[in-house]
């Protein structure tokens, strides 16, 4: 791993989130993975996601934007300001956030945002045996797929932290590691100004940018964020449009577009 890759592994998520607490009995941690939940079902037909011009990432110069471990108390005001600005944006969501808020999982994916996984409780997923690896990602997938019809096929490690076994886990679930080449550091430091200059700072082509829904200097910074990008040259994206037409491989892990 290259010093500038390990640097932004350490700057970003170490503080997202407490030591993981045990999911609620009647929520989906206690369905064994694979399972359905009795008495719900997956929607016949997923919602058609919000219409947008669509953007060629070969000829325009792009960069995703990427928000972790909700949904929160802020995701709806993010949803609006993201619909406002004509922005498409992934979302890496914590399962047991998805409890409470289910509404907000399917407007995510009703207004045309990427869904992807960021396991049940964030769990440190190299500390954990392959099974509980395992049982973290597809609680998530079972839960966003009961949600929206829609199974994520991108996957963002609590913490950036990977290893060879959680590489053939995601592979074997049909997920590839999407890391980041930019991020506001945003859990530690709330001042909307810092988030957006860091963000700023660190956007190039074909990057990935890393924030979260969770804290309050994050959505204010939004806009500014949104509309420094663009005048840089930039256009906000989805990880899926900046990577297309190719796919990210199952089980590889990304830290940008850039490479072959």
């Amino acid at each position: 791993m290259t010093g500038l890759a390990a640097a932004l592994l350490l700057g970003a998520c170490t503080a997202a989130q407490p030591a993981p607490a045990p999911a609620p009995r009647a929520e989906p941690a206690t369905v064994s993975p694979g399972a359905t939940r009795s008495g719900r079902s997956a929607p016949a037909s997923p919602p058609a996601p919000a219409r947008r011009a669509p953007v060629d990432c070969r000829r325009t110069a792009c960069v995703a934007l990427t928000f972790d471990a909700g949904p929160g108390a802020d995701t709806a005001r993010l949803l609006d300001v993201l619909k406002a600005k004509g922005v498409h944006a992934t979302f890496f969501l914590l399962g047991k956030h998805t409890v409470d808020r289910p509404g907000l999982v399917r407007r995510e994916a009703a207004e045309g945002h990427e869904l992807g996984n960021h396991t049940w409780s964030h769990t440190i997923l190299p500390s954990a045996p392959p099974g509980e690896v395992r049982r973290q990602l597809v609680l998530v997938q079972d839960r966003v797929r009961e949600l929206t019809g829609r199974t994520p096929t991108l996957m963002r490690p609590p913490q950036g932290e990977t290893d060879p076994k959680v590489a053939e886990v995601c592979r074997s679930l049909g997920l590839a590691e999407i890391l980041w080449s930019v991020t506001a550091r945003d859990y530690r430091d709330h001042d909307p100004g810092v988030i957006t200059r860091r963000v700023l700072e660190g956007a190039q082509r074909d990057g990935i940018i890393l924030l979260h829904d969770i804290y309050p200097g994050t959505v204010p910074a939004v806009p500014a964020v949104i509309d420094g990008l663009r005048r840089r040259g930039l256009t906000p994206v989805t990880v899926s449009e900046l990577f297309a037409p190719r796919r990210p491989e199952p089980g590889r892990a990304y830290w940008n577009a850039s490479a072959p």
